[in-house]
């Protein structure tokens, strides 16, 4: 019997710890003006996929969701709002490997932790088994956004930064930067009041 059956079976909701299964109805607690899309796709595979990616504490599933709420706009999207017009402002850009026209709008951001750039489209496509610099729109898929938000996970090393409480530094580590810093925490406060 596998642990999560195990923790299923004796009313864990993940092996981890108790009461980390995310569902439905938590993510809408979460986000209450999601789109119920979305929220069907990442509550679908969430827990399988967390458990491959060791986010399997009541820390690192809070924070994980918290940046997840903040670049999906309450997973109202998975696309980067914005159009062609603001896109551009990727063109050109060496560091995210768009050296070809037009790949600043091409590869803008989508995904739950709003995957950029023709590099990071390769890399994570690469990982994946799927060809996301041919396909770009995949990426907003809501399953194949999901496997690519735990895979950049992972391959950031965020749950140090988790583990340690360090909104700040998972925010970095998520999107270089410090935007959207102080909606970031009020999810995180809300994500550890519904997973308890």
């Amino acid at each position: 019997m596998s642990m999560r059956a195990i923790g299923n079976w004796i009313g864990l909701d993940n092996a981890g710890e108790p009461g980390l299964a995310v569902t439905r109805a938590r993510l809408l607690r979460l986000a209450p003006a999601a789109n119920a899309a979305i929220v069907a796709g990442i509550a679908e595979r969430f827990d399988q996929l967390a458990d491959a990616h060791d986010v399997t504490t009541h820390q690192r599933l809070c924070h994980f969701l918290a940046q997840a709420a903040h670049e999906t706009d309450g997973f109202r999207t998975l696309e980067e709002y914005g159009g062609p017009a603001y896109f551009l402002r990727y063109e050109g850009r060496r560091d995210l490997g768009n050296t070809q026209a037009g790949d600043g709008i091409r590869y803008h951001g989508r995904g739950i932790f709003q995957l950029t750039g023709r590099a990071n489209y390769r890399r994570f496509g690469q990982l994946l088994g799927i060809d996301l610099e041919a396909e770009p729109e995949r990426a907003k898929e809501p399953a194949t956004s999901l496997r690519v938000a735990f895979a950049y996970w992972s391959e950031r090393a965020i749950n140090p930064a988790a583990d340690a409480d360090d909104i700040e530094r998972v925010t970095r580590l998520i999107n270089g930067g410090r935007n959207g810093l102080g909606e970031r925490a009020r999810y995180l406060a809300r994500a550890k009041a519904i997973w308890l």
